[in-house]
C-alpha cells in the first residue's frame, strides 16, 4: 500500500507540472490494473525472500533483488503494450522516488511483527549480529514453522480484531519461550562437555603423563601389576618408534629413545609384580613416557605404527608358537625321565633284595592268588614309589584288607626292588605278588602283534631316529609316541589278562597313577549286563569321543564305529574275565593291532585300541568312582576329587615329577612315609 501510495503521488505531481489533459486516464488506468499486478509483485517477493531467507541467510537481501529485478521486467513487459512510453516513464521514476524493493526498505516501513526478518541485522537491537549460528538456525527453524500463519495474518491485517490480536501474540511468545528453551539445554550441553574434559585432563596427573595409553581401562585399575603392564607397554611403543626413526634419521630422537628403553628393561628386570620393581622405575616411567610424547609429535604416522606393530605381533607369535613346541618337547622329556630320589630307591632296593637268602624272598599267603572269592588287583608298573602308594591307599581304605589280593607284574629292571619293597613294608594282611613280565614266555612276537611292530625296522626308526631332529621344537611332534612306556609291554599286558591269571573271574585293573580313597570292594557285585568292561566314561568333554582317537577317513574305522560314540577312561576298570574269554576279546584286540600295523587307524597307545576293542562291550560306571585329570587339568573342583573314590594323575604332571600341580599333590604324598630310611637315604622329600 505504501508503493500504491507512492506512485499516486508521483503521478499528481507529474500532472500538475504539465501533464494536464492525460490525468484522468492515467489514475483510471493505474488504479485497475496496475494497481493490483505491483501489489501482488510486492506480495510475491516478500514471501519469497522469506522462503530463501529461511534456505541461505547471508544470501537474503541479494536473492530478494534479483526477484525483484524479475517480477519488475515481468510486469514492464505486461503493461509495454498497454502504454506508452510516458506513461512508464512516469512509473519508472515514481518507483526509484522509493528506492529498491529490498528486506530493508520493508524494515524502514514497520512491518508487523508476525513478518519478522531472521538472520540481518536491525538499527534497533546491534546484539542480533554477535548471536551464533546455531542460535540463528534454530529461529529459522520456528520462523519456517510459523510460514503461513506469518502469511495469513498480514493478509488479515488491516482487519484484526482483538482476539486476533491476543492470538498472534500469544504464538509468538511460545516462539520466544521454544527458543529460549532450546538455546539453554544447548548451554548446558556445552557446559557438561566442558566439564567432562575438565575432569578426564585432572586424570593425567604428572605421574603419568608419559602414559601413552590411558584410554586402556585395565591400566586404571589399582592391580599389583599394572605398573609393570604400563612399562612394557611403554617398551613396546619405544620399540615401534625407535624403528621409525631409524627410517625417518632422527638421530637425536633415536639415541634418547635407546637410553630410556635401556633404562626401563634395568628397572623392570624379571619383576612380574609391582611390588618387586626397583625404586628407580616410577622415575623411569615418566621419562620414558616423556619420550614417547616427544616422539609421538615427530614421527607418528598411523601407517607407518600400524605397519610395526602389526610386524612386531606377527614376530611374537613365531615366538610363542616355538616356544610352545619347546615346552611340548620339554614336558615330554621330563615325563619320560625317572628323578634320581626314585632311580636311588630303586638301585638300593635291588642291590639288598639280592643279598637276601633265597628263603626270604617269598611272601606269605601265597594260597590266595587263585581264589576268585577274593577281591584280586592287578599293577602293572616299573615305578617302585608309584605302585606303594597304590596299594597303601587301597588297603588304609578297605574294610578288610585280608581279603585284598594284588597281582604286580614288573619288568626284569625293577623286579628286585620291587620284591624288596613289599617284602620290607607288607600291606596289612593283604596278599602280595610280584612277577616279572618278561618270565612270560608265551608272550612272544609270534604271538603279540605289538612285540613283532616293535622289532620291525620301520618302528625303531620311528621310534629311536624320528627323522634325527635337530632342534627341541623339530621332534615334538611325534615325542609324546615315542614315550619308553610305548616300548614296554608292561603298558599292553591289560589286553592279556585272562592270560596272566586264567584262574579268576574277575580282576580290577589300576594304572600306577591312582590314588585310592574309598573301599572299593562294592565293584565285585557291579552288575555289567553282559559288558566285558566296567568303566568310567569321559564324553562330557568333546576331546573324548571316538573321532579324537581314531581315523574316521580310514573306511574301516568309518565303517565300524560311531565318531560320537563316548570314550572311557583306563586306570580303575572292573573286567569279566569269563565274558572275555566268551567273547575272545584278546583275538580282536589282535585283529585290530594287526590292521594298524603302518599306524594308518591311530598313533601309537592303548587308549585307541582299548575303545576298539571293548566297543559296545562297556558298561559305565557312575562317574564319583574314578575321576582322572588330575595329571593336565588344573580346574577339576576340588569337592569332586574329595567325593571320588579313585583319582588319576593321567597327563605328564606326575605326583611324583618336579612338574607335578601342587595343588593335587597332596592327595598323593599322604599315603608315603617320608621318614623311611630308604627314602631319607635317597633324599625323597615332600
Amino acid at each position: 500500500m505504501a508503493l500504491k501510495r507512492g506512485l499516486s503521488s508521483s503521478v499528481v505531481n507529474k500532472n500538475r507540472s504539465g501533464g494536464g489533459s492525460r490525468l484522468p486516464i492515467i489514475l483510471v488506468i493505474f488504479f485497475c490494473f496496475l494497481s493490483p499486478l505491483i501489489f501482488f509483485v510486492g506480495r510475491g517477493l516478500i514471501i519469497t525472500s522469506s522462503s530463501s531467507d529461511q534456505n541461505n541467510n547471508n544470501n537474503a537481501v541479494g536473492s530478494g533483488k534479483q526477484q525483484l529485478d524479475w517480477r519488475e521486467r515481468l510486469a514492464l513487459q505486461h503493461v509495454k503494450p498497454l502504454f506508452s512510453k510516458e506513461v512508464i516513464d512516469v512509473i519508472a521514476s515514481s518507483t526509484a522516488d522509493l528506492g529498491p524493493l529490498s528486506l530493508d526498505s520493508f524494515r524502514k516501513n514497520k512491518l508487523p511483527a508476525s513478518w519478522k526478518v531472521i538472520g540481518g541485522e536491525t538499527p534497533v537491537d546491534n546484539k542480533a549480529a554477535s548471536e551464533t549460528n546455531q542460535t540463528a538456525t534454530v529461529v529459522k527453524q520456528e520462523a519456517s514453522k510459523g510460514k503461513v500463519d506469518n502469511i495469513s495474518d498480514d493478509n488479515a491485517q488491516s482487519g484484526d480484531t482483538p482476539a486476533k490480536l491476543a492470538r498472534r501474540q500469544l504464538r509468538e511468545k511460545r516462539r520466544e519461550k521454544r527458543v529460549a528453551e532450546l538455546l539453554r539445554q544447548d548451554d548446558e550441553a556445552t557446559a557438561r562437555l566442558d566439564n567432562a574434559a575438565i575432569e578426564r585432563s585432572k586424570l593425567v596427573d604428572g605421574a603419568v603423563l608419559g602414559k601413552y595409553s590411558i584410554w586402556r581401562k585395565e591400566m586404571d585399575n589399582e592391580n599389583s601389576d599394572s605398573t609393570v603392564r604400563l612399562m612394557r607397554d611403554q617398551m613396546i611403543m619405544a620399540r615401534v618408534y625407535l624403528s621409525i626413526a631409524k627410517v625417518k634419521n632422527k638421530r637425536d630422537l633415536l639415541q634418547e629413545l635407546q637410553t630410556r628403553l635401556k633404562e626401563s628393561q634395568r628397572a623392570l628386570g624379571e619383576s612380574s609384580a609391582d611390588s618387586d620393581l626397583h625404586p628407580s622405575a616410577p622415575g623411569k616411567l615418566k621419562a620414558m613416557g616423556q619420550v614417547l610424547s616427544k616422539a609421538r609429535e615427530q614421527l607418528y604416522d598411523c601407517k607407518l605404527v600400524t605397519g610395526k606393530l602389526r610386524a612386531m605381533l606377527q614376530t611374537a607369535d613365531e615366538q610363542v608358537r616355538s616356544l610352545k613346541k619347546q615346552s611340548t618337547f620339554l614336558s615330554q622329556l621330563a615325563a619320560k625321565t625317572v628323578p634320581n630320589g626314585i632311580h636311588c630307591l630303586s638301585m638300593r632296593l635291588t642291590i639288598d633284595y639280592y643279598l637276601l637268602p633265597l628263603e626270604k624272598r617269598k611272601f606269605p599267603r601265597s594260597e590266595n592268588l587263585e581264589n576268585p572269592n577274593l577281591y584280586h588287583y592287578a599293577l602293572f608298573s616299573d615305578n617302585v614309589l608309584a605302585a606303594s602308594v597304590v596299594v597303601n591307599s587301597t588297603i588304609m581304605n578297605a574294610k578288610d584288607s585280608s581279603k585284598h589280593v594284588f597281582h604286580l607284574v614288573t619288568d626284569k629292571l625293577n623286579f628286585g626292588a620291587m620284591n624288596m619293597w613289599f617284602l620290607l613294608n607288607p600291606p596289612g594282611k593283604a596278599t602280595i605278588h610280584v612277577e616279572n613280565v618278561d618270565e612270560f614266555k608265551w608272550l612272544n612276537s609270534s604271538y603279540c602283534p605289538v612285540l613283532r611292530q616293535l622289532e620291525s625296522a620301520a618302528m625303531k626308526e620311528y621310534y629311536f631316529k624320528a627323522n634325527h631332529p635337530t632342534s627341541l621344537s623339530s621332534g615334538s611332534s611325534n615325542l609324546k609316541y615315542r614315550n619308553p612306556k610305548y616300548l614296554s609291554m608292561l603298558n599292553h599286558l591289560r589286553f592279556y589278562l585272562p592270560e596272566v591269571y586264567p584262574k579268576l573271574d574277575k580282576i580290577l585293573f589300576l594304572d600306577d597313577d591312582i590314588v585310592v580313597q574309598k573301599d572299593l570292594t562294592k565293584l565285585w557285585s557291579v552288575d555289567l549286563h553282559g559288558k566285558v568292561n566296567g568303566a568310567v566314561e569321559t564324553c562330557g568333554e568333546s576331546f573324548h569321543r571316538f573321532d579324537k582317537y581314531l581315523n574316521f577317513s580310514n573306511p574301516h574305522i568309518a565303517r565300524h564305529f560311531d565318531p560320537n560314540a563316548c570314550g572311557w577312561a583306563y586306570g580303575m576298570n572292573i573286567f569279566d574275565l569269563k565274558v572275555w574269554k566268551k567273547k575272545d576279546i584278546t583275538g580282536i584286540y589282535h585283529k585290530w593291532q594287526n590292521m594298524n600295523e603302518d599306524r594308518v587307524l591311530w598313533k601309537l597307545g592303548t587308549l585307541p585300541p582299548g575303545l576298539i576293542t571293548f566297543y559296545n562291550l562297556t558298561h559305565p560306571l557312575q562317574k564319583s568312582w574314578h575321576v582322572p585329570g588330575l595329571g593336565y587339568n588344573p580346574s577339576i573342583d576340588r569337592s569332586e576329587i574329595e567325593s571320588a573314590a579313585v583319582v588319576h594323575y593321567n597327563g605328564n604332571m606326575k605326583p611324583w615329577l618336579e612338574l607335578a600341580m601342587t595343588k593335587y599333590r597332596q592327595y598323593w604324598t599322604r599315603y608315603i612315609k617320608y621318614d623311611h630310611p630308604y627314602l631319607r637315604n635317597c633324599n625323597l622329600s615332600e
